[in-house]
């Protein structure tokens, strides 16, 4: 019998600084900051949770003793889709007010569900995020 993914837990970004990334995922997406230890010697662990879902911020100078991760890790390769129920000209706005640049939008994107207006800019290693909502129905 095959397996059927329902959703979404966690997904976990590489960065140089956790602390940096961490203030800028809560200033800039209103993300929440927990910080927990995995136990076993392990080193402090950051998590920036939002909705029913959670980034984890790993540290690329972890030692992959610290932390079971992908082979090829690197800062700043990250390309992630954020979900908002504001409309792209109040993302717009609120990254300008931030001094955020925006790579990109709002444009027309294809998403899981349908069509998204999307808005680009990057997180503070040069990730690329989107922070995207899906048109109003008619």
């Amino acid at each position: 019998m095959p397996v059927h993914i329902q959703s979404i837990d966690h997904l976990v970004i590489n960065v140089t600084d956790v602390d940096r990334a961490a203030e800028w995922y809560a200033r800039v997406l209103g993300m929440t900051r927990q910080d927990f230890d995995p136990g076993q010697g392990k080193v402090r662990r950051t998590s920036m949770s939002f909705g029913h879902q959670k980034i984890n911020l790993r540290p690329v100078s972890a030692d992959k003793v610290d932390w079971f991760t992908a082979d090829h890790e690197a800062a700043g390769s990250d390309d992630v889709c954020f979900l908002t129920d504001s409309p792209p000209e109040q993302v717009v706005a609120h990254l300008q007010q931030l001094g955020i640049a925006i790579e990109e939008g709002p444009v027309a994107k294809q998403g899981a569900r349908g069509t998204l207006q999307s808005v680009y800019c990057r997180d503070p290693d040069g990730s690329l995020i989107e922070i995207a909502s899906y048109a109003p129905t008619a």
